[in-house]
């Protein structure tokens, strides 16, 4: 990869596309065709792939008996080979709706057009016929043609063009296959868009004429959404908008994008001008989810198998010649086309991809979906924990707090858990356990949420026998000096869950785990005796940005009452710190994040790992997502009552501030450069393939987040001694090639 093409998202298996709506001119061919181009030509300089327009965009849908017209049918077709003509140099590949006679019938066709070639003709399998619909009385339904029907526009006899079921192939897009169904089609419950899939299109169109009543946005929103997440694909849907007859009824020019069942781009409604919803659609992501559900490939080997794969590329501009009535009407409009989306002409201008990938992925930005994914989290932990403790005699829980974000998360599971089985909260026995570099914040935090919520808390200094452990050991720190190493960190952690595990066996109760996916991924924990080791652990499925805004959740809800929350706005605020070197007086605590880098960079890179993006697409998403710095100085500021209060963006929603800590942790609102970025990525690939041995033998505990779990019996299995050479040769490559 030359170093330009890094900042090609193109060349990381994304492909962009445009759902593109419209003002149509009824019955008026050249008119709609100039648009189409214009609009073609103006999303193509912005970087566009695939340009979908509505059903029947060429003359309009409502039109009704005109369709038997063949005047109409005729100006049609040379508006067609005019949009080709005009489109012949661009690579983009823009689907067309017209109304096409074949074998004697007249068919509701998709016109899929690439450098001045009519690749391939879809025709519209379903027609509806009833209600508002009348679309039996003009047209036949495509599953009348044979599977690959060759024939001839009437304008165009010399010309054979092939309609039926087929796939278009992109040769400038790698990865890049793209099906095509019509409206109705998308409604039915087998749907050509499925099945088109199992052919092997990752991005399924849909060019629709369907009109707009109350609540018919929403459906189409869920059929869009459905079909993107069971064809493990991109769904494109445009609607037919501003010029359709309203003889009888309204229509809106809804424009959607899908992938994997999350919107990526959504264009206005009831526009008066052209709009288009333009996504970057990961096809890497695609492809690597297909590869892993197997289920999907099983279905597609009972696919009957008639669809062909269209190559789209034509030789230039000799392959299509312009009807010459049309051409000179047609050249003679200058109109403008609408703004479409987002400009992609200027690398530095531009974001790198569209919509921008979310900072903090397993945190959605959006209030709604962040609040409903914090309560199916927390509920997730707290039913795991009541089933073990239910199928294991009710013990008692034995937990190590320490006014730190991992233990308060799991505190906050374990009083809930134990309210639900109507049990009482003594039944958890808090201990915290300072150490030589505890402060009186953190220890001071721990005894106060557990007075708040009514656990008994108990405070055992380890000191003693750390000292005692490492003069034995012959440690120079036995002796008083300040050598601050692996073996001076441990002693204390291994000491703390060896106390821990005693106390449970003294009390009768089980040791409750609270190390988060964050830190297993990174291997920042204690092996056996240490935090690595519990009796089960509810954390082991949260990654650290989403215990920050599960913890504040909590508070918002007011679960557990006011004074509750205050003190946990408290530990919100606080820096994340082992708390296991000690500082000087005025000197800066140990923090984590200064040792290994920022959790939010680390669990951006574990999301897109878990999910198999190579080390080129992780750094590039990542240098998309944190590397403009618009976002810079967003930070949660304190509010009047001295808890934090979060800056709203220009979208009006909150910003996913302080990601992994809240103000005091020093993340979130920042940016990085791409050799910052590049620099973390390093780490997190040394570390996650060092620390798999960690992850081997983890302690039961539930998967929370659909981005992925670590747990060698669920979703992460590797060898222990597997090499990172591999993902570290590339990003040697890459760091290479781009002067970092």
């Amino acid at each position: 990869m030359r170093a330009n093409d890094f900042f090609n998202a193109n060349k990381h298996g994304y492909a962009r596309v445009a759902a593109l709506s419209l003002p149509v001119h009824a019955a008026d061919p050249f008119k709609n065709a100039q648009a189409i181009i214009q609009a073609a030509r103006e999303l193509a300089k912005r970087g566009v792939n695939v340009v979908a327009t509505p059903e029947l965009s060429l003359t309009g849908y409502a039109l009704d008996d005109l369709f038997l017209q063949p005047a109409l049918l005729d100006e049609a077709e040379k508006a067609l080979l005019h949009v080709a003509y005009e489109l012949r140099k661009l690579s983009t590949l823009v689907v067309v709706g017209a109304p096409l006679r074949i074998q004697g019938g007249l068919y509701n066709c998709a016109v899929v057009i690439c450098e001045g070639k009519i690749a391939g003709v879809v025709p519209k399998t379903y027609l509806p016929n009833y209600g508002e619909f009348y679309e039996k009385r003009y047209f036949t339904s495509g599953a009348t043609l044979a599977p690959h029907t060759s024939f001839h526009l009437h304008t165009r006899p010399e010309e054979s063009i092939v309609a039926g079921k087929q796939v278009f192939v992109s040769e400038k897009i790698a990865s890049l296959v793209l099906g095509v169904e019509i409206c109705e089609d998308m409604w039915v419950p087998q749907t050509p868009g499925s099945e088109a899939a199992l052919a092997g299109a990752n991005v399924i169109v849909n060019i629709s004429g369907s009109p707009v009543t109350v609540g018919r946005a929403r459906e189409r929103e869920l059929l869009a959404q459905a079909s993107s997440l069971r064809g493990i694909c991109a769904y494109v849907y445009a609607a037919a908008g501003a010029g359709e007859s309203s003889n009888d009824l309204a229509w809106d020019g809804q424009t959607l994008v899908y992938c994997l069942g999350e919107k990526l781009s959504s264009g206005p409604r009831f526009s008066p001008e052209a709009c288009a919803a333009v996504a970057d659609v990961p096809l890497w992501q695609i492809e690597a989810a297909r590869v892993r559900n197997k289920s999907f490939a099983d279905c597609a080997t009972l696919q009957p198998g008639d669809y062909v794969r269209v190559q789209c590329a034509g030789p230039g501009e000799e392959t299509v010649r312009s009807a010459d009535a049309t051409d000179k009407a047609l050249k003679s409009e200058d109109a403008g086309a609408a703004e479409l989306g987002p400009d992609a002409s200027s690398a530095v201008a531009r974001p790198l991809l569209h919509p921008a990938p979310e900072r903090f992925p397993f945190v959605p930005q959006d209030q709604a979906k962040r609040d409903q994914d914090c309560y199916e989290a927390y509920n997730i932990q707290v039913a795991g924990l009541m089933q073990r403790l239910s199928s294991i005699g009710s013990p008692k829980l034995v937990i190590g707090v320490s006014g730190g974000l991992d233990s308060t998360h799991a505190l906050l599971v374990a009083a809930q858990a134990m309210d639900k089985l109507s049990r009482p909260r003594t039944d958890i026995l808090a201990y915290t356990l300072p150490g030589f570099a505890t402060s009186a914040g953190t220890k001071s935090n721990a005894f106060r949420l557990c007075e708040c919520l009514g656990i008994p808390c108990e405070e055992i200094d380890i000191r003693p026998l750390a000292q005692q452990m490492l003069r034995d050991l012959g440690h120079p720190a036995g002796e008083g000096e300040e050598v601050y190493d692996v073996t001076y960190e441990n002693v204390q952690a291994g000491l703390r869950t060896d106390l821990l595990f005693r106390l449970a066996n003294e009390k009768g109760g089980i040791v409750l785990g609270t190390g988060d996916l964050s830190e297993l991924a990174l291997g920042w924990c204690t092996y056996g005796v240490g935090d690595q080791m519990s009796h089960y652990g509810v954390n082991v499925g949260v990654p650290k940005t989403l215990i920050q805004h599960l913890i504040r959740w909590v508070a918002q809800k007011d679960l557990f009452g006011r004074e509750t929350g205050e003190v946990l706005e408290a530990i919100l605020d606080t820096e994340i710190s082992p708390e296991l070197v000690p500082v000087k007086e005025g000197e800066q605590i140990q923090s984590t994040q200064a040792t290994i880098g920022p959790y939010e960079l680390h669990d951006f890179f574990l999301y897109y790992f878990l999910r198999g993006a190579s080390v080129s697409q992780i750094l590039f998403a990542a240098f998309a997502a944190w590397g403009d710095g618009r976002w810079a100085g967003k930070q949660v500021c304190a509010s009047s009552a001295g808890g934090a209060a979060e800056e709203p963006t220009e979208s009006g929603e909150p910003e996913a501030a302080g990601a992994a800590a809240g103000a005091g942790s020093g993340v979130g609102g920042g940016a990085y450069s791409l050799a910052e970025i590049a620099h973390h990525l390093r780490t997190f690939i040394r570390r996650f393939f060092a620390n798999q041995f960690k992850r081997t033998c983890i302690p039961n505990g539930p998967k929370v987040s659909s981005g992925g779990a670590l747990s060698p019996r669920g979703d992460w299995r590797m060898p222990s001694d597997a090499s990172s050479a591999i993902w570290l040769k590339e990003l040697d490559r890459l760091c290479q090639q781009l002067g970092l």
